[in-house]
Formats: C-alpha cells, sequence, structure tokens
C-alpha cells in the first residue's frame, strides 16, 4: 500500500508564523516591514495599502481600526500623510500593471497631474507597441487585456480630467469624430482655458487633416486637377479651383465644422488659429441649406469665424473689430447675452489692444444673477484688473468701480498697482 503524498506547505500559515517570530524578536515595525516585503513580492497591492494604515495607526498610537477623529490635530496629520505615502506606494505598481482605474483610486489625492499624464503616456505607448495579433503575433488575451487599460486610460485622462487632449487622441482613434466632439462639450469645455487648449489643438487639426484629405479626394475623383503644391491648405485647394462658392459638394459633416469652429474660440497658438481660420473659409463656401444658424455674434457661423480668426492672422483687422463692435452693441439692446461683448473683448485682446479691450469690457451689461459669462468663468478672458494693467491705466476701471459700489476690484487695482512699481 502506497503512502499518501506529504501535504503542501500551507504558504500563508509558514509567513504567519515569522510574523509571529518577528513581531517578538524584533518588534512590530519590523513585523510590518516583514509583511510589507512579502505582499509586494505577491503584487498584493490593496492588502499591502491596508498593512501600511495599519502600521501607521500603530506606530501613531491610534486604534488599529476605526474612527481616528479623537486623535490630536498632530496625530491626525500625521496619519494623514502616511495615507498619501501609502497611496503612492500601492497606486503606481497598479498603473505599471495597466490596472489604471484601481491605481487612480489611490492616486486622485496622492500624485501630481503631470505625473499620472506622463506614467498614461508610457501606457500608451507601450499598448501601440505590442504586436498586432491579427497578423498572428499575439493572443486574444493580452489584446483584451490592452483594450481594458486604453478604455480606463480614456475614462481617467478624459473624464477624470488628468489629461484631456490625450484622452480625445484616443477617443478619436477608436470612437471617431462625432463621440470625441460630444466628449469634449461634456468633459473638457468647462476646464480652465488653459487646461481646454490642448485638446482643442487637437481637434482642429483633426477636422482640418479631415476636411482637407476628403476635400483633395473628391476633387480628383472628379477629374479637376488641383495645382501641384496647392493642396497643402484647404484655402490653397479652394483657390486653385476657383473657390467652388457654387459647387454642392460637402466633404465633412457640417455640425462638426460648426462645433469645432466654436470649441477653436479658446486657442491661441498661431497654427491652430490659421488650421480654424481655413475651416471658416470652408464654411463660407457650403450651400447655404446645409449649415445651422448660430448665436450672436456668430450667426453666420463660417463668415463671423472667418472673421474672428483671420484678424488675429492680420488680415482685414479693422473689418472685423467693426464687426463684432457693432455685434456687442446690438446685443447690449436687444438683450442678446454675453457672447457678442466676450468675442469682442477676446479679440481686442489678443489683437493687443487692451485699452480697447477694457473700454469693451466696462460697456458690458452688469452681470446679473446668472452669473459670470462662459468665457469669463474659464478664463479665456483676461480679468479687468489684468486688461488695466496692459492698458498702463487705471482711471477708467477705477472710476466704474466707484459707480458700481465695487470696492473689492477698486482694492484689486490699487494692490496691482503698488506690486507693479
Amino acid at each position: 500500500m502506497s503512502e499518501s503524498p506529504p501535504p503542501t506547505p500551507d504558504p500563508s500559515s509558514s509567513l504567519c508564523d515569522h510574523l509571529a517570530l518577528t513581531a517578538q524578536s524584533q518588534g512590530l515595525g519590523a513585523m510590518f516591514e516583514s509583511l510589507a516585503l512579502s505582499l509586494k513580492e505577491r503584487r498584493r497591492w490593496h492588502s499591502l495599502f491596508d498593512a501600511r494604515l495599519m502600521q501607521a495607526r500603530a506606530e501613531l498610537g491610534l486604534p488599529l481600526t476605526g474612527e481616528s477623529r479623537a486623535a490630536d490635530a498632530a496625530k491626525q496629520a500625521a496619519l494623514e500623510e502616511r495615507s498619501l505615502e501609502a497611496c503612492r506606494e500601492v497606486g503606481w505598481p497598479l498603473i505599471a500593471e495597466g490596472k489604471v482605474a484601481a491605481g487612480w483610486m489611490y492616486l486622485r489625492a496622492a500624485a501630481e497631474p503631470e505625473q499620472m499624464s506622463a506614467k498614461l503616456a508610457e501606457l500608451v505607448a507601450a499598448s501601440k507597441a505590442q504586436p498586432d495579433p491579427i497578423a498572428g503575433n499575439g493572443d486574444t488575451e493580452s489584446t483584451d487585456d490592452s483594450d481594458v487599460t486604453i478604455q480606463e486610460i480614456i475614462h481617467v485622462a478624459l473624464w477624470e480630467g488628468v489629461d484631456p487632449a490625450l484622452g480625445l487622441q484616443l477617443l478619436l482613434e477608436r470612437n471617431g469624430t462625432c463621440n470625441t466632439i460630444t466628449a469634449y462639450e461634456q468633459a473638457v469645455s468647462r476646464l480652465p482655458a488653459a487646461r481646454q487648449r490642448p485638446a482643442a489643438n487637437l481637434l482642429v487639426a483633426h477636422l482640418h487633416r479631415e476636411v482637407l484629405a476628403s476635400l483633395v479626394h473628391d476633387l480628383h475623383r472628379r477629374g479637376i486637377p488641383v495645382e501641384p503644391g496647392a493642396d497643402g491648405t484647404i484655402t490653397g485647394v479652394l483657390e486653385a479651383v476657383g473657390g467652388l462658392q457654387d459647387d454642392p459638394g460637402v466633404h465633412v459633416d457640417v455640425s462638426h465644422l460648426q462645433s469645432v469652429l466654436r470649441t477653436a474660440r479658446v486657442c491661441t497658438d498661431q497654427t491652430t488659429i490659421r488650421r480654424a481660420w481655413e475651416l471658416a473659409s470652408y464654411a463660407c463656401r457650403l450651400p447655404r441649406e446645409v449649415v445651422y444658424p448660430g448665436e450672436p455674434p456668430f450667426e453666420d457661423v463660417g463668415e463671423s469665424s472667418r472673421r474672428f480668426y483671420g484678424a488675429q492672422l492680420g488680415l482685414e483687422v479693422e473689418q472685423a473689430v467693426a464687426f463684432f463692435r457693432k455685434a456687442a452693441v446690438m446685443a447690449t439692446v436687444e438683450q442678446a447675452g454675453s457672447l457678442p461683448g466676450d468675442a469682442l473683448v477676446l479679440l481686442l485682446w489678443r489683437l493687443g489692444r487692451p485699452a480697447e479691450a477694457l473700454h469693451a469690457a466696462l460697456a458690458r451689461p452688469r452681470e446679473d444673477s446668472s452669473g459670470p459669462s462662459m468665457m469669463q468663468a474659464t478664463g479665456m478672458l483676461p480679468s479687468l484688473v489684468e486688461m488695466a494693467a496692459a492698458a498702463g491705466d487705471w482711471q477708467p476701471l477705477r472710476k466704474a468701480c466707484q459707480d458700481h459700489g465695487d470696492e473689492i476690484t477698486f482694492a484689486a487695482t490699487l494692490a496691482a498697482e503698488h506690486a507693479g512699481r
């Protein structure tokens, strides 16, 4: 009769024995460190977090579980710092393993956005470098894991606001233009202007490529010759073929075009402004029956946008200023909302005319209970104090403050002038 095989040693029991001996011979600190080392080796990151919190509580003389509110402020602060350390110790390995949602759960309050953004970009690069399973160089399971990782990156980058541009780029690659524009409007458009711009630049560049490629392809298909070298820009192509003013061809979803022309208002770099101007110039040739009316002063989205972006490129500057100045005056009379006044202020500011921008801003209707406009709330517009400082003349703003009882802004002008001396 053969003997039964010896029982397999229980690793958990062996570790528990080791922890008991370590606690007895070297103390609780050494025991917790030994436990942490074992958990790291086994990649049990959630358990490691629990162990680190327990260790911190033990070393601070706090209850190992439950509430710690009875502790004094110094111990509370120390526990908070130790908790953040534990979040980083656990969160970064989870991110490195592609478990982005789980890692972000720990790092949301413990990591700098720039660090998180860099790590997400590394994961994206690694994912794109993986062999294509369709070509027979990979397996379905790893592809599924990679897909989950990318989905989680999109969520954290875009919807959690860590890196909206990265999230939009991935969304563009996977879901196309329509979903990406919708995501921008829902997740990005209310962020501070500086955080919107990289994502907006991306959208403008994408749609510019899309329109240019579709336009050139259609002209070649129809046998309409395009001069060599003219197909590098949308306006170059249009000029080469006579403008297509009476041509019924439409080479882009018009709703996408008008959405991106609206989104581009936040952008400031000349490359993106020029692309937006080219898109607006293309919009001006579209058949009237396919376009949608916008809100004042962009009722004619193509023409108004062409003026707005063209002026920032030095094209028909005074005509554009006159157009938006008239729109702002009419809006005040007709109570047409804040956009006409805001658009004039923004254009004058970007043209380097701060005194005129300040005058236009002071001429706007005073804010009502609805609060600041979207351009003001997101920081697209400079503050009144910034405009006055750039203009080098504080008196118009101070007089407006006195007329309207705005002591806070008045004090801000005094502080800003003092700081600038």
